[in-house]
């Protein structure tokens, strides 16, 4: 396992709340290189605020037109199969790095199609891996497979489906996949994480505006309105208010409640989470993240749902969860 050198960040997106000793317990508590087998293992998970996010958009904004629709098409099975966007994240990512998102019929041995499948190790016929719609399929039903892959880092968990010589090279597509997952995929829009709220989309505005006439609302353990409320609860039911749905408990939020960004990126409307020892398997609060380092949430027994500034705790994850943004039927 590679170890990291602790260094420094300015962390500008949070207005010095978390500070360098918060950044090096982070840092040190976290195993390195692609093999870890957690989102937090990410070794850049607090960078700057805004760069990230601007490189990805960057990088999108370079994609000639087939790359745009093998994304698009990597996108549209994800949602027919009913995958979370985590999962097109990694499709995208690993599409990107094996291929630059074209469709070749050349590549290193025989190595073939998007993702570079190789017929000698059983992925399919050259014309099957070859076939857009097959190798997308073949991707999703391997990825499926690993074990824990919702809670690795995309880049880690698509170096589990294509077990490269070079694992770490996954990770540099990651900006630029989770800008297509939030742009073709329909996931809640942006909003710079140190601004408020004037640019947001009508159904992140609604999920925020309902929240918001909760406040001073009793928590109460498992409760799910109207009067009363836990995190994860009022997290369901603002974004149940704007017709969104995601999932009820904040695990299930975190793993598959859309796709996900590091916590410099956050915006408002995004889930911001909390978990023992930073551990993201586990996580036991959530909240509603309104820009300026402000969050919203349910805190616990004997206190009421409120605004407070975004803490650390030595529990914060470094990343947050975009929910997909689609109105349920």
């Amino acid at each position: 396992m590679r170890k990291i050198a602790v260094v420094l960040v300015l962390l500008t997106g949070f207005g010095g709340l978390i500070g360098v000793g918060a950044v090096t317990g982070l840092l040190a508590g976290m195993g390195g290189g692609s093999g870890s087998s957690t989102w937090s293992g990410c070794s850049t998970a607090l960078a700057t605020s805004g760069n990230s996010a601007q490189r990805g958009q960057r990088m999108a904004a370079r994609l000639e037109r087939e790359q745009r629709e093998i994304a698009a098409r990597i996108i549209q099975i994800g949602k027919q199969r009913e995958l979370p966007p985590r999962a097109w994240q990694i499709a995208i990512q690993a599409g990107k790095t094996e291929s630059n998102l074209r469709n070749l019929n050349y590549g290193h041995a025989d190595s073939l199609g998007v993702f570079q499948m190789r017929p000698s190790m059983n992925w399919g016929t050259p014309r099957q891996v070859t076939d857009l719609g097959y190798a997308i399929n073949k991707f999703y039903d391997v990825l499926l497979d690993v074990e824990g892959w919702k809670r690795m880092r995309p880049g880690a968990a698509a170096q589990a489906v294509e077990r490269s010589a070079f694992p770490d090279r996954y990770h540099e597509a990651e900006a630029m996949a989770a800008h297509l997952v939030s742009e073709q995929g329909d996931v809640v829009a942006a909003l710079s994480g140190c601004d408020e709220m004037p640019n947001t989309g009508s159904l992140v505005r609604e999920a925020i505006d309902y929240a918001k006439r909760q406040l001073g609302d009793p928590y109460e353990w498992a409760a799910e309105g109207p009067d009363t409320f836990d995190c994860s609860g009022l997290m369901q039911q603002a974004y149940a208010a704007a017709g969104v749905q995601i999932p009820r408990v904040s695990q299930d939020q975190y793993d598959s409640g859309g796709a996900k960004v590091e916590l410099s990126q956050a915006r408002a409307g995004d889930l911001v989470f909390w978990g023992t020892g930073r551990q993201s398997t586990e996580v036991h609060h959530v909240a509603l993240y309104l820009g300026d380092s402000k969050v919203l949430h349910a805190p616990q027994p004997g206190e009421e749902v409120q605004i407070a500034k975004l803490w650390d705790g030595g529990e914060l994850l470094p990343t947050a969860v975009r929910p997909t943004l689609s109105r349920s039927r």
